[in-house]
């Protein structure tokens, strides 16, 4: 048994509550992890609420969490790459708020000593997904990217890709995140009326890609407006929307390849992961009360 976060009803976050949950057999390819943290996301809150139901339905009792760090405890017979004691990060589906986990090991890349838990355990989903969006909007050297929340969870990974890869970007966000977007190495935007006409000046030969982490009608709009090719702006959260402005719904390609380039990335300096804060399982639905504002800065981690 695992105490778990689960819910049984569609809700605010007050339905999120602890629970002992049945683990599965570690099967050959498999591997029994003692999770340390678990990262937070957005998407967490959107199927809480019900909002993916209809494409993406619960089964309730049901658990949540899609990325976690933690030490292995056991290995299935067929598992070479990792042993007992190893610390561990990667992705699961719908299961990473609780104390254990079972996982196939290809979904697992070794943590690095020097990287702390807390930061781990929120590398692998946002990461991923911002690597994935720069690959699809073919951002790269001397581009001029758009990001729209570029101080959330993928925001923030998405600008410092970027400009790891030698893009110029330019990031939206309220106030308060200006200097922290400026540290990470972005020209810093407020969102509001007259958006694209402050974005026009910081970037007066025009923008190449953009990419909408926000799911908002100001930066569809605004992407669409400014971007000439299309093909190279799109969304992660309001991609129906996104499609119908021409612009690409972005989704998330994870593989234990491009996790690790993430932690090399991490390891080589070039990639800062920012944790807001770090809540306990039980304070679950603190966490997703938090996230809910919109105002979060990075990553929201719960500590087991």
């Amino acid at each position: 048994m695992s105490t778990a976060v689960v819910f049984d009803e569609y809700g605010d976050p007050d339905v999120l509550h602890l629970a002992d949950v049945e683990l599965p057999e570690v099967a050959p390819d498999q591997v029994l992890v003692d999770v340390a943290a678990a990262g937070v996301q957005p998407f967490d809150t959107y199927f809480r609420s019900g909002r993916t139901a209809s494409w993406l339905p619960a089964t309730f009792p049901q658990q949540l969490g899609n990325e976690v760090a933690g030490t292995v405890r056991e290995v299935g017979a067929d598992v070479t790459a990792f042993a007992a004691g190893g610390e561990v990060l990667g992705w699961v589906s719908f299961r990473g708020y609780a104390e254990q986990v079972v996982v196939k090991a290809k979904q697992l890349v070794a943590k690095p000593v020097e990287m702390p838990f807390e930061v781990a355990g929120v590398l692998t989903a946002s990461g991923q997904t911002a690597a994935t969006a720069l690959e699809d909007l073919a951002v790269t050297a001397g581009d001029t990217f758009l990001v729209h929340a570029a101080a959330g969870g993928v925001g923030s990974f998405a600008v410092q890709l970027a400009r790891a890869a030698g893009a110029t970007v330019i990031g939206t966000a309220s106030p308060r995140n200006h200097d922290y977007l400026r540290s990470l190495g972005a020209l810093p935007v407020g969102y509001g009326d007259g958006l694209a006409e402050r974005v026009r000046e910081l970037a007066p030969d025009g923008v190449d890609a953009a990419l909408d982490a926000a799911g908002t009608d100001e930066a569809l709009r605004v992407s669409a407006a400014l971007v000439a090719d299309k093909n190279r702006a799109g969304s992660i959260a309001a991609g129906a929307q996104a499609k119908e402005l021409g612009l690409q719904e972005l989704g998330t390609r994870r593989s234990a390849e491009r996790l690790a380039r993430l932690v090399r990335h991490y390891q080589d300096g070039a990639l800062r992961v920012t944790v807001d804060r770090v809540l306990t399982l039980a304070e679950a639905a603190k966490a997703h009360r938090e996230l809910e504002t919109g105002h979060v800065r990075g990553k929201i981690v719960l500590r087991v």
